[in-house]
């Protein structure tokens, strides 16, 4: 078992994260307030498995996940909006697994429409 490369960037209202596993199968996703597991095998049938101690509260309720042919995004409604995260995990330390994803990385200014449409989207799949 091992973890699985995850890329992670910050909007307003949500906090994504990618987990990169092509192919994935068993995909389990557990979204808690403070807390995100995540499991999976590849096609190869590697097990991958990451546990997030989240920087601050997130509404479970509010959150879901998506799978890809190439990854697993999930998106977690930040309890607090508004409120930019300097990191994704509760301690200050970054696992060597763990990477901002800068292609997605922006200024929030004016970035509440783009995001709506983002999570629209999402909901579709």
């Amino acid at each position: 078992r091992q973890p699985a490369k995850t890329l992670w960037y910050d909007r307003p209202r949500y906090v994504y994260l990618e987990f990169c596993v092509e192919d994935s199968t068993d995909v389990k996703v557990v979204i808690e307030d403070h807390r995100l597991v995540f499991s999976c095998k590849n096609a190869d049938g590697v097990e991958f498995y990451n546990e997030i101690d989240l920087y601050a509260r997130v509404n479970s309720k509010d959150s879901r996940e998506k799978r890809s042919d190439r990854s697993i995004t999930c998106f977690m409604r930040k309890w607090k909006e508004k409120v930019a995260w300097p990191r994704i995990t509760k301690e200050n330390i970054k696992p060597a697994w763990l990477s901002v994803d800068f292609d997605n990385w922006r200024d929030w200014e004016g970035d509440e429409e783009v995001e709506r449409a983002m999570v629209e989207q999402y909901a579709e799949v």
